[in-house]
């Protein structure tokens, strides 16, 4: 068992330095200037580029009948003028708000990725080519902003993907912001800016190319030189889940716009992979945090977790399920499988003041035969509580609509607790292992104060005070907000 142990030890140390290093870099290597702006031009090579390893034989999108998919949306009654006043001015609050970020981000970074927004210095985080500019069409289009659209679709028309200081490319960022951004504003529109879909098709050539693999799995982390310069390359044996998992539905509705199945074709092989070893993982059901797309193996992480580096995985395949129209029973079963084994180790009640009935998502190990929950929790699991909402309804699962409520709860209760009114990117809380006996409030159970028996109350809280701590969080080990 020992020897077990330490043979499993390498490769787990291993992948937790690897994460750790993506986690503090920016994925990519730039040196984009917003005075200058110049990038070097490489051509459209990926237009004559002859793949290495080709797909023998596509696999089509599924041609079946769709499915009778329920409607989501709430049907809400007839509004009151009261209610109406409320919700316009937070329409309005949240309008101005987007105003202030965009105007600030066309008078010091136009064109560039991001902008700092205290500095408002600009940087080219994500190849250069204008994150926020394409990421945010499709907010200008539903805010109303026509006219503000309208010049940023000029910009778009002048974004060459051949120019760029990167050398390394993030293919998962790549494809959810710049290729979902194009697409989304595309359907928006209803195609009245013929310039997104041929800007969708010219990235997405050039994103396929990262998977001429020998076994179709992308590499991840594309030093996209190699491939211009016909080097062999192949998918990594250490990738982050999420990347892999979250490229479905932007490849999937290129597909289904263009009629070329080569993109379908890609993500459809990686949902295969994961289908097969979704119940050969140590927790069947769920993938782990770090997985190898080279062999592929899903036995060399023990970590499972809705948080960061898994989080779009779970959140892809009722999204997935929907844009193929229920045709592909696939994703259906890969999602109930996942929600399963959430709901029993993952999800757990935290002890809190008020005794609030909420859930959270936390973090699972599983060690041979013992699963365990550590409730460290997440800003990013916050959207656990609206997939699970999503998938009560298009699955039928009625049930579980009360445990998507109660995890979004869980976020609005980690919100309401700080004084600033925001939720810390990361923390840690107290969970009620046993519900049958209750979840009370024990002061000396959240301060792990057993030793501390003759203190009173108040010197306890005050001590918890000095920490940074507030009831109900056990530690706050990243009090920072994240904006994304």
């Amino acid at each position: 068992m020992g020897l077990i142990r330490r043979r499993l030890i390498l490769p787990l140390l291993l992948s937790s330095i690897f994460l750790l290093c993506l986690l503090r870099s920016n994925s990519v290597i730039s040196n984009g200037s917003a005075s200058t702006h110049r990038h070097r031009h490489y051509g459209h090579w990926w237009k004559e580029y002859a793949q290495d390893h080709p797909v023998t034989s596509m696999i089509p999108l599924p041609t079946q009948s769709p499915a009778d998919i329920p409607t989501i949306q709430y049907a809400f009654e007839e509004e009151e003028a009261a209610a109406k006043a409320v919700r316009e001015k937070r329409r309005d609050a949240i309008k101005s708000a987007f105003l202030h970020s965009w105007n600030g981000y066309k008078k010091h970074a136009w064109g560039m990725d991001e902008v700092g927004p205290l500095s408002g210095k600009s940087k080219d985080t994500f190849g250069g080519w204008g994150a926020t500019l394409i990421d945010s069409l499709d907010t200008l289009w539903i805010i109303g902003l026509k006219k503000e659209f309208e010049e940023a679709v000029v910009a778009v028309s002048r974004v060459d993907f051949s120019a760029t200081e990167t050398l390394t490319l993030n293919i998962f960022e790549i494809t959810i912001r710049y290729l979902g951004g194009l697409l989304a504003a595309h359907d928006l529109t209803k195609g009245a800016y013929p310039v997104l879909l041929e800007k969708a098709v010219d990235l997405g050539d050039l994103l396929y190319i990262a998977f001429d693999t020998p076994n179709r799995m992308p590499v991840l982390r594309w030093f996209w030189l190699a491939s211009k310069e016909k080097r062999d390359q192949d998918a990594s044996n250490i990738n982050v889940l999420a990347e892999l998992g979250s490229l479905s539905v932007e490849f999937t509705r290129l597909t289904q716009l263009t009629g070329d199945p080569k993109y379908y074709d890609a993500i459809q092989r990686i949902t295969n992979v994961l289908d097969k070893n979704q119940d050969y993982t140590a927790l069947p059901g769920l993938w782990p945090i770090s997985i190898d797309a080279l062999t592929p193996n899903f036995m060399s992480d023990n970590r499972f977790s809705f948080g960061g580096l898994a989080d779009s995985l779970y959140e892809y395949l009722p999204k997935e399920y929907l844009m193929l129209g229920g045709r592909s029973s696939q994703y259906r079963t890969m999602y109930e499988k996942a929600i399963h084994v959430a709901k029993k180790h993952m999800f757990f009640r935290p002890m809190t003041e008020n005794g609030d009935d909420i859930l959270i998502s936390g973090t699972v190990r599983a060690r041979g035969r013992s699963i365990d929950l550590e409730p460290n929790s997440q800003h990013l699991t916050c959207f656990a509580g609206g997939m699970v909402a999503i998938g009560s309804k298009i699955f039928d699962r009625p049930d579980e609509l009360d445990i998507g409520k109660k995890l979004v709860e869980g976020c609005i209760w980690a919100y309401k607790s700080m004084p600033s009114g925001v939720m810390p990117e990361a923390f840690r809380a107290v969970p009620c292992f046993d519900e049958h006996v209750g979840c009370s409030w024990k002061i000396r159970e959240w301060l792990n104060s057993e030793d501390d028996d003759q203190q009173p109350i108040e010197e306890l809280k005050r001590r918890a005070k000095e920490r940074g701590i507030y009831p109900g969080f056990k530690d706050i080990s990243s009090p920072a907000y994240h904006l994304r």
